[in-house]
């Protein structure tokens, strides 16, 4: 790869982050933001004081234009940044280094993003300093193990709001418009927390427990914002009671403000006293049930991460787990337990189990602690299913192990020691052994530090479960696990086991179906044989245990990445398994899975796609008028849909299933699918978002042009991704996702060298998330061709290719030999 192809910000190396953190201790950061000046760029002026030992450092920074440079009251010639690195050279003792630069506003949801809103044309800005962003901000030295307080100045336009990690006030009131905000100074913090929060937000307020309570969101969706507060509040109010109760240590951030912001790439980030949402969980639309869950479970996350992640931060990225793994186990339990949502782990085995378990089977995959980051970016990479799904289902089994008494006292103990600090992993298990969990070596060798699943089958003939672990990842794991099982014309029983060898002495009669693991009490890759595939056909209408419904349901989706079921059989599970769901989690992902990835491996793709959307309709028919069940079918229904007559009876508003009410999301769900099957066009698609200008409307806009079957469609999806035009990110993923539709690989194929050729170079137009989430949103993945594969394996072996490209390239690649694989057993017929 050539030098244009390079990435213009060195990423930080652990080594160096090591030599800074000997070398400096932070005292403070005081920090001037002028967001008032323009909308391209704001002033960012930097002091920051520290001690050293003495000796050569660096400060990470990455300006539009620096005004000027002070250190120790010297002047420094700015020509001395280099790919986001200012060289310093450090006095032994107290040091002083003022930055004033000029920075960029940016579009893709890191840094200090500003995005303004289609429905009014207001601007808002919020920040995003996770993983390596802050220096787009401020100067800093930018790694989690160099804590400090902050100090906020804010200049901004009067009308705003400025809300950020401490308490601010508006002092008074400025030329031209503008406002002085001043915060206060901040409990020491990683730089990857520091945000603000800036903008004409509607905010409401509220207090529990002495703790000052903030929502905010854009004022296009203030009523939304209203309708949703009590329903927040409430969880926050519940979440705290609880986390006090198991934790016995108060949240120390002063406020907790959560802002609802415009084009996030996370679910959220949990910066302390300001934790930052991506703004479509507040509901403009009506919504399933399970999508509240998942709300409700990312408040209690990020909840959780105030005690996990805040008040003690990994040393470095290789302990990531450390925050999101507590969070995501955390974070489901204290939802299940204390909120409205009881069943939130029923929505975690449909939402989150397969994907750790398809992470974790990748060639990319990782151990859960210890996971070798050398740098930043490549930590950024194993933020993934395995950091959280496979590390909740590890934490879980630990505390089922040990029992809440020892678990939480490791836990309280590990916040007390490094109170405000830093620390890793062998702190944690210190801590916990210390509370009498006895020697944890064994369970952080082969769970913590081993990646992989082991696969649990059952052999019929030898009588015996068998274990194996991963290739290349041994392991001596002991798992205990529930087992469903069935004869035929019988009902499901239950039972207890270990499986703690590599072979476990197992004896069930003929016929009889065995669903292993439905619970998910283990970690492991488990999936139903065929006499069991064979048996739920008529066992799963008479099935009323919703968890059971979706271990079975896991089991056949792993069975299916793994070539092990016929793409038939999963469509006769569904005729068969759907009429009788209570569950709209059931449907709401299990029908897009089929959709997106049985259906085109079906011996007859458009038949098997009619199967889906017979049974979807029957659904709405079949469900309570208005419930949530039914309209996560009706969502099935039309993302199924061939018939173009039906979708626009459906979207000029006239025989609709009564409980069905034409919303935003549904007319563009409608329009998106007519623009797949080529009955709509650019007049129609304009007009409604003419009509409807939100924010929304515009990522579906984006869909539904890249989705027209045509070359100009294509065209400009392309346009996007090589960044000729600029959009922002979320405008961006749904171009690449509308680009690669099945059944218009006549149209596609052209771009798929294209893409081979000239995603090394997007490093040019874009970075961090966005870089490599548009790599993998525009990857060609209805090429299915061994021509692809081989022209994706000399891309990854390409010299000096983007590492987050190359990750999502061999994640990719992996996915399209399974589906070949899935092709070549079961052939159409």
């Amino acid at each position: 790869m050539n030098a244009a192809n390079q990435s213009p910000f060195q990423s930080l190396q652990h080594t160096e982050a090591l030599a800074r953190f000997d070398l400096l201790t932070v005292q403070s950061y005081d920090v001037r933001l002028d967001l008032a000046a323009d909308d391209a760029t704001f002033r960012s002026v930097t002091t920051i004081r520290f001690t050293s030992r003495g000796g050569p450092t660096f400060v990470d920074l990455k300006p539009a234009r620096v005004n000027e440079i002070r250190f120790n009251g010297a002047v420094l010639d700015a020509d001395l940044l280099q790919r986001g690195r200012l060289p310093l050279q450090t006095t032994e003792g107290d040091n002083e280094l003022v930055v004033d630069a000029v920075m960029r506003f940016r579009n893709d949801g890191e840094g200090l993003h500003r995005s303004v809103d289609p429905a009014d044309g207001k601007h808002y800005v919020y920040g995003m300093s996770f993983m390596d962003a802050a220096p787009s901000i401020f100067a800093c030295f930018d790694q989690p193990d160099l804590k400090a307080p902050y100090t906020f100045h804010v200049v901004a336009p009067a009308d705003w709001l400025v809300v950020g990690n401490a308490p601010g006030t508006r002092t008074e009131s400025g030329p031209g418009g503008t406002a002085q905000w001043e915060l206060a100074p901040t409990q020491p913090l990683s730089t990857y927390f520091v945000t603000l929060v800036a903008g004409p937000y509607h905010l409401v307020t509220d207090e529990h427990d002495g703790i000052p309570l903030g929502l905010s969101a854009r004022a296009s969706i203030a009523r939304d914002l209203d309708a949703d507060a009590d329903e927040l509040f409430t969880m926050t109010k519940q979440c705290f009671d609880e986390f006090h109760r198991l934790f016995g240590i108060r949240y120390p951030f002063g406020a907790y403000h959560q802002a609802f912001v415009p084009e996030f790439n996370a679910g959220a980030m949990e910066n302390p006293g300001c934790v930052t949402f991506r703004d479509p969980l507040i509901f403009s639309s009506r919504v399933t049930r399970g999508v509240r869950i998942q709300r409700a479970t990312t408040v209690a996350h990020e909840m959780a991460h105030q005690w996990f992640g805040n008040i003690v931060t990994p040393k470095w990225w290789d302990d990531l787990w450390l925050n999101e793994s507590f969070a995501e186990y955390m974070g489901n339990r204290v939802t299940a337990d204390v909120t409205e949502y009881d069943d939130a782990w029923t929505h975690n085995a449909y939402a989150r189990r397969q994907w750790g378990l398809v992470a974790d089977q990748r060639p990319s995959t990782h151990s859960v602690a210890g996971n070798g980051a050398v740098d930043a970016t490549a930590a950024l990479q194993d933020f993934d299913g395995i950091s959280y799904a496979k590390g909740s289902s590890i934490l879980k089994q630990l505390n089922a192990t040990l029992g809440d008494d020892v678990f939480f006292a490791g836990a309280i103990d590990h916040f007390t020691r490094h109170r405000f600090g830093n620390a890793t992993m062998h702190d944690l298990f210190r801590s916990w052994e210390e509370a009498g969990a006895g020697d944890l070596a064994g369970f952080t060798s082969n769970w913590l530090r081993t990646a992989g699943p082991d696969t649990i089958v059952l052999d019929r003939g030898a009588g015996v479960l068998r274990r194996t672990p991963p290739a290349g990842h041994p392991a001596d794991r002991s798992h205990t696990l529930r087992v469903a099982t069935a004869e035929p014309g019988g009902k499901w029983e239950l039972s207890a086991l270990t499986v703690a060898t590599e072979e476990t002495a197992y004896d069930v009669a003929d016929g009889t179906a065995v669903v292993l693991d439905p619970y998910e009490d283990t970690w492991a890759l488990v999936q139903p044989d065929e006499v069991t595939v064979s048996a739920l056909k008529s066992l799963l209408p008479a099935t009323d245990d919703t968890r059971l419904r979706a271990g079975i349901w896991n089991n056949v989706r792993s069975a299916f990445h793994n070539a092990a079921i016929d793409p038939a059989d999963v469509l006769d599970l569904l005729e068969a398994g759907l009429p009788v769901e209570d569950s709209d989690d059931a449907v709401f992902y299990t029908m897009p899975w089929a959709i997106s990835k049985v259906v085109p491996l079906a011996s007859d793709p458009d038949a098997a796609l009619r199967r889906i959307n017979a049974v979807a309709l029957t659904k709405v028919s079949d469900a309570d008028a208005g419930s949530t069940l039914q309209l996560s079918a009706f969502q099935a229904a039309v993302s199924s849909a061939t018939d173009a007559g039906q979708l626009r009876t459906w979207l000029a508003g006239r025989v609709l299933p009564d409980g069905i009410d034409l919303d935003l999301d549904l007319r563009w769900r409608i329009l998106v699918q007519l623009a797949v099957l080529g009955e709509t066009d650019r007049a129609e698609l304009e007009a409604a978002l003419d009509a409807e200008p939100t924010a929304r409307s515009r990522v579906e806009h984006s869909r539904a042009m890249a989705s027209l079957p045509d070359a100009e469609a294509k065209a400009w999806a392309w346009a996007r991704f090589v960044g000729e035009v600029d959009v922002p990110n979320y405008e961006l993923e749904a171009a690449g996702l509308g680009m690669w539709r099945t059944g218009q690989e006549q149209l596609t194929d052209g771009y798929v060298d294209r893409y081979f050729a000239e995603v090394p170079r997007t490093v040019d137009v874009r970075s961090g998330w966005v870089l490599a989430d548009a790599a993998q949103d525009f990857f060609p993945t209805t090429s299915l061709t061994e021509e692809t594969v081989a022209r994706a394996r000399a891309l990854i072996d390409l010299e000096g290719l983007d590492a987050s490209i190359r990750r999502r390239v061999v994640d990719l690649t992996d996915e399209l030999e399974r589906r070949l694989a899935i092709r070549r057993a079961f052939p159409a017929r």
